[in-house]
């Protein structure tokens, strides 16, 4: 049985809010940053072999932001925390492709991925919450 305290916590509206801005903290701030910085998020395209970078810079900055604010917001949860977790995946066969590397980056980058399983069950956790909420 939950402790009073805790229970009263974990029901606050403001625990859930906190909550969702932590999942998203890591979206919003890279939106933001290529935003603010639409050169290096073109460059960064470029560094991954997407073509044409603005399009993917311009694509990436609408889903961090787009996808983190409907999770901070409660609204649509389930499309903004469905289209993290699709770019999330995506990230790693582009991004963090550890099993073609060697040494000490592979194993950085082995753990990256480690880390982007982790937020996909997270996005998974918010959008089942904000679902039963809604249905109740």
């Amino acid at each position: 049985m939950t402790p009073a305290i805790i229970s009263t916590i974990l029901r606050a509206s403001a625990t859930a809010f906190v909550a969702r801005f932590l999942l998203v903290f890591m979206f919003l701030g890279s939106g933001i940053n290529k935003l603010t910085d639409f050169a290096g998020a073109q460059a960064e395209m470029a560094h991954f072999g997407l073509n044409p970078p603005w399009l993917f810079a311009v694509l990436t900055i609408l889903t961090q932001l787009g996808g983190g604010l409907l999770i901070l917001l409660n609204r649509a949860t389930w499309l903004g925390a469905g289209a993290l977790a699709v770019f999330t995946a995506l990230t790693i066969p582009i991004a963090h492709h550890f099993w073609s590397m060697e040494g000490p980056m592979a194993q950085v980058e082995f753990y990256f991925v480690m880390e982007h399983l982790s937020v996909l069950g997270g996005m998974l956790l918010v959008a089942i919450l904000a679902e039963r909420m809604r249905a109740a």
